[in-house]
């Protein structure tokens, strides 16, 4: 028999059976699951869902919340002094260790927008057309101050490698309600300065069975690496062999007796209904012309508007959690230049998705999430011209949609920006609010692994923010 196996596998390479590598490398892994690749946990959702899906919109490196939603006229009048040491002493610093800090205050206007008055940059003019649809969280704390760990821990809860994202904890509990694409997508995009790596272990899923890995598409050329059949093999010669394999490899589970095995057929079943949906998901010729010039997005050149655009395409076939990043954001110099280019690259279109969603009624039940993995420092160290170092005490990132009490804030942060000081979340209580929001008790959500009963939001105190929901 461990012959034929390796016919079996030599049959198969040489067929070249066409599925996307990231799809099928995350799929087919040992998963005792069952063979339903896109089912989740019995008895999910736990309690009423508000919401179907997320779209997270990762502003990757680290925008600065005091050029964005959090004026602090002190820090303005405080601009070119010396920082207070009784902000700064003992406390983790990145970049700036030893050097003299002074105050740095806001680069640009604020404005009051939209009928809720919020405090919105110039910066950000587009953000400021929809001020009466976000809640902006203003006193953000993370507990990572390097951009790795930092993304790590907005990604897992933890800045231990390894442990399931969080787009793999929901399509796990919850599953997705697309049967031909990955319940858990990502796509990135660059523009700015210093485009940080993301490595793609941040959509992993750890110890969840592999099936719930986010899929990363690609944004130019093949959305999926050798999705395409290989040259001569047709449609059906491809359904034909799917059908085969299937037939072979539950012949060999009678004696094996191998969950797994099902598994292995049902991700073989899903990329070959990916290679028939995801063509028909990319090709955008079905988009009216005036929805591309909302987005201001021209499909296949890689950019955040585009990849925004297929995220609401995503989000109207099931698709359960889909994360955008968008690098360029790490601005330590030449700040108002590089947040002119990332935000040019990144108001707009983010704009765009909310409008669209609204206008679709697919806002009222898909949370979207906006932010970085931390903010940016009040002082900087005098040399260079204006920038801000990285900060993890006290930043800003927003939520809307399903039910999210638009057109308010919730938290702040101290005179100068520096500490959260009022109504402070932790990413921990980001998460939880998420899961309360899918219809996951983020309490009693667990999976146990090396004897631990293992979380998202860890064992450590979290909390639903529920004065942001409506």
């Amino acid at each position: 028999m461990k012959n034929t196996e390796c016919h079996r596998r030599t049959f198969l390479h040489r067929a070249g059976i066409g599925v996307g590598a990231a799809a099928l490398g995350s799929m087919v892994e040992s998963d005792a699951a069952g063979a339903d690749l896109n089912s989740g946990q019995s008895g999910f959702p736990q309690i009423p869902p508000r919401v179907k899906r997320v779209i997270f919109l990762c502003m990757a490196g680290g925008p600065s919340h005091l050029e964005t939603f959090d004026y602090k006229p002190e820090l303005e009048r405080m601009d070119g002094k010396p920082m207070p040491a009784s902000y700064t002493k003992g406390q983790p610093i990145a970049q700036l260790q030893g050097r003299e800090l002074k105050c740095q205050g806001p680069l640009v206007r604020f404005r009051p927008s939209g009928d809720s008055g919020t405090l919105i940059s110039d910066f950000m003019p587009w953000h400021q057309k929809m001020a009466d649809d976000i809640c902006v969280i203003k006193s953000m704390v993370t507990e990572q101050i390097n951009h790795d760990p930092a993304h790590t821990f907005m990604n897992t809860g933890t800045a231990i490698s390894g442990r399931p994202s969080m787009g793999s904890w929901v399509t796990y509990g919850l599953g997705s309600e697309c049967n031909d694409l990955p319940g858990f997508v990502v796509m990135t995009s660059v523009g700015g300065r210093n485009p940080q790596p993301i490595a793609s272990r941040q959509w992993d899923a750890g110890f969840l069975p592999g099936r719930h890995q986010g899929v990363e598409f690609n944004s130019t050329g093949a959305p999926v690496h050798y999705l395409d059949n290989p040259a001569g093999i047709s449609v059906g010669q491809q359904r034909k062999l799917i059908d085969t394999v299937a037939a072979l490899n539950r012949h060999r589970n009678q004696s094996l007796k191998a969950e797994s095995v099902e598994t292995r057929v049902a991700a073989y079943e899903m990329a070959f209904r990916m290679q028939m949906s995801i063509p028909e998901l990319m090709d955008m010729s079905d988009e009216p012309q005036h929805v591309l010039d909302m987005y201001g997005a021209k499909p296949g050149d890689g950019s955040y508007a585009s990849n925004c655009l297929m995220a609401r395409r995503l989000a109207e076939r099931g698709v359960r959690f889909i994360h955008l990043y968008h690098r360029g954001w790490d601005h330590h110099g030449g700040l108002v230049n590089y947040m002119n280019i990332c935000c040019g690259l990144t108001d707009r279109p983010t704009y765009a998705l909310i409008q669209d969603l609204k206008q679709r009624g697919m806002l009222d039940d898909t949370l979207i999430i906006w932010g970085g993995e931390f903010g940016r420092t009040p002082m900087f160290q005098g040399k260079g011209g204006a920038g801000r170092d990285h900060h993890m005490k006290g930043f800003s990132m927003w939520m809307a949609g399903g039910g999210i009490r638009g057109g308010t804030t919730y938290g702040n942060t101290d005179d100068l920006g520096y500490n959260s000081v009022e109504n402070v979340v932790h990413v921990r209580d980001l998460h939880a609010t998420m899961l309360h929001m899918l219809g996951i008790n983020p309490h009693q959500f667990s999976v146990r692994h090396r004897g631990l009963d293992m979380r998202l939001t860890g064992v450590e105190e979290s909390r639903v923010i529920h004065q942001i929901l409506g």
